[in-house]
């Protein structure tokens, strides 16, 4: 049987997580979805289980989410973890690369999510 799935979410806005959501489960069915609302909720969550992949906004309060996303990487180097942002910016882009987090920009829409997971679940 193969290994069931588990993203985390991880958007200070409720209703951007809830549309990640429904596009991940109308595609991956079996797939564990968490939701955190900020960095602290997020790195609570991760303390108890790992997750293969890690969807995280970044302009939230406190911790953004290049800061979370540096200390998921460090502790799990495996991991596919990408930045889901409406802010475009280069530098924000580049920063995200060198800390080997993908990058997609916002609105989420159905096609991109799809995508962006079926594309990393071949590459496995």
């Amino acid at each position: 049987m193969a290994h069931k799935r588990s993203v985390l979410l991880v958007d200070d806005s409720k209703f951007a997580r809830l549309l990640v959501k429904a596009f991940i489960s109308s595609n991956f069915t079996d797939w564990e979805i968490d939701e955190a609302e900020d960095a602290d909720k997020a790195l609570a969550l991760v303390d108890g289980k790992t997750y293969d992949y890690l969807l995280l906004d970044f302009n939230m309060p406190g911790m953004d989410g290049l800061e979370l996303g540096e200390k998921l990487r460090a502790r799990f180097p495996d991991a596919v973890i990408a930045l889901l942002t409406a802010n475009i910016q280069q530098e924000i882009q580049k920063k995200a690369a060198s800390l080997g987090l993908d990058f997609i920009a916002k609105p989420p829409t159905e096609e991109k999510i799809r995508d962006y997971l079926a594309a990393q679940e071949a590459a496995q």
